[in-house]
């Protein structure tokens, strides 16, 4: 069965409820980096800790950034969540993390086939482009659909103690993000930091 078979045959799930699992799973200071738009306003929705990174007004740049906060920082867990849209703006950063291997890093993509912050245009995700087949092209040899909500928990706990770079797809519908992030970007950076331990509170 092809990778984009797979993908069909998974259930279409509900971002909050996902990253509302994922959140509940994280008992360690665990950083997770939030993409733009309703990835990150669900993120910011789930629950605040001052080791959540809130990404503003750049697509793509969820999973570059979690790369950074995982070779800074090796002893902790970094979860990265991006949209299917954004991903696919920055696919060279999968090769990057397959050729770099942070074993800490867990990469989680939201895929609605759709840029609904901006309209619900599709993406080529929707018919064309399969997001585990290309993170598996990349390099990132441990990639998967979840095919419903235990099935991503299990792939989340799997990931926790994986010796390598993880990527976990997930499909989920176009019901929009929950909250609001409060844009602040020195405040969202600052807090960041603060709960990394490399910086003092403001």
């Amino acid at each position: 069965m092809s990778s984009n078979l797979s993908a069909r045959n998974t259930k279409v799930m509900n971002r909050f409820d996902v990253t509302s699992r994922l959140i509940a799973k994280l008992k360690h200071e665990e950083a997770v980096i939030g993409g733009i738009g309703n990835t990150n306003f669900d993120l910011w929705a789930a629950g605040h800790r001052p080791q959540n990174f809130y990404m503003l007004g750049s697509m793509g740049l969820a999973f570059p950034i979690a790369l950074g906060v995982a070779l800074a920082q090796p002893d902790r867990r970094v979860f990265a969540l991006e949209g299917d849209g954004s991903l696919l703006m920055q696919l060279g950063a999968l090769s990057t993390i397959a050729a770099l291997k942070p074993k800490n890093l867990t990469m989680i993509v939201m895929d609605n086939g759709i840029y609904q912050i901006t309209g619900a245009q599709p993406t080529p995700a929707a018919h064309v482009a399969d997001i585990v087949a290309i993170a598996i092209g990349s390099g990132l040899a441990n990639s998967a659909w979840a095919a419903d909500e235990e099935d991503f928990q299990r792939l989340v706990e799997d990931a926790m103690t994986a010796a390598e770079p993880s990527l976990i797809a997930v499909r989920i519908d176009d019901k929009p993000g929950v909250g609001t992030t409060r844009r602040d970007p020195v405040q969202i950076r600052e807090r960041f930091m603060h709960g990394l331990g490399v910086r003092e509170p403001l």
